[in-house]
């Protein structure tokens, strides 16, 4: 079994238009969402151990706001093609994934991220699915797991979603003061 997480970076600043957009960095409202998420990645058990990270300023933010256990406890492969990558590339690099990962995660961009968690739906949460396909937000998270042994036997269609997480949703619970039960 493999558990495969599929982060949109936050929420980016266009403060200064005359900057290269791979080194636009997280606006206010992204420095704040990220560490939500990172918060409920730790409270579910599902600190990866593999990350693969765009090489874009907003990105390497993201992953950094996550919160110190995501730079201790996962190896961390920053990665120039996953900038704006298709689904082809990240398709590619996930087959790239050494075997002793069992839970990998991709921070990366849209349109990418998002045609590739759509691609790769094979059942799983409908409702989930539904709310992806309506929007993928800014630091978004769809978690999928895959029934196979080798990362290179994913295809599209062959992950079972488990759910999909927006930030907005985990601030109106107030993840930070509670922890989730399900």
């Amino acid at each position: 079994m493999k558990t495969l997480l599929l982060l949109r970076h936050a929420k980016s600043s266009w403060a200064d238009p005359g900057r290269a957009d791979h080194d636009r960095e997280l606006n206010r409202r992204g420095e704040k969402a990220a560490p939500f998420m990172g918060r409920y990645l730790r409270q579910h058990e599902l600190v990866p151990d593999l990350i693969w990270c765009s090489t874009a300023a907003r990105a390497v933010q993201t992953l950094g706001l996550l919160g110190r256990d995501f730079a201790t406890d996962a190896d961390v492969i920053y990665n120039e093609d996953l900038y704006m990558a298709s689904e082809r590339v990240l398709l590619e690099n996930l087959h790239h994934t050494h075997e002793d990962a069992k839970h990998v995660m991709f921070i990366g961009h849209n349109p990418g991220i998002e045609i590739f968690a759509q691609s790769l739906y094979g059942g799983g949460n409908i409702q989930a699915r539904e709310i992806m396909a309506r929007k993928y937000p800014t630091c978004g998270l769809a978690h999928f797991e895959f029934d196979v042994d080798h990362w290179g036997e994913i295809t599209p269609g062959s992950g079972r979603l488990i759910d999909f997480i927006k930030v907005k949703d985990l601030q109106a619970i107030k993840i930070s003061a509670e922890p989730i039960t399900q």
